[in-house]
């Protein structure tokens, strides 16, 4: 059960701001995981090849990212009954010029703010903005909580 008391939620309330760190060994780690071995996350020369500025991180690898501190921040993952987005940009993922591939080179940083909240049935919308530097990497990212 969500320890979010939302009858305390109001509209344009900040509940979640984080940066997450993103490396090279982030995404071989993920790839592991997932079994997504598409070269455009780990060979430089290929993601060129097909047009890209450089490696870019999984999809996943960034949805992901991005609703573990908004689960955290609820207590209970199982309070998620619904999560949504598009991706608008890649997120690219340099090469460590110093250190090791695990130096993180790039980061999402979100932001999730209260976009509906609806105590007397005890759900809340939150709306979630996404960057990688400037760039917005995920739009019209929602999570739909329930308590």
């Amino acid at each position: 059960m969500s320890a979010i008391d939302f009858s305390t939620l109001t509209i344009g309330d900040t509940v979640v701001e984080s940066e997450i760190p993103l490396s090279r060994a982030s995404l071989v780690d993920y790839a592991a995981a997932s079994g997504d071995h598409n070269p455009i996350h780990w060979n430089e020369r290929f993601a060129r090849e097909v047009g890209l500025d450089d490696v870019i991180a999984h999809g996943m690898l960034s949805m992901a990212a991005v609703i573990a501190p908004v689960a955290e921040w609820l207590g209970d993952p199982g309070a998620i009954v619904d999560y949504r987005t598009r991706f608008s940009a890649p997120v690219v993922v340099p090469d460590a010029e110093t250190g090791s591939p695990a130096t993180p080179t790039t980061s999402l940083k979100l932001t999730a703010t209260v976009g509906a909240v609806d105590p007397a049935v005890g759900t809340a919308r939150i709306d979630i903005t996404v960057k990688s530097g400037e760039a917005d990497v995920l739009s019209r990212t929602q999570v739909r909580v329930s308590a």
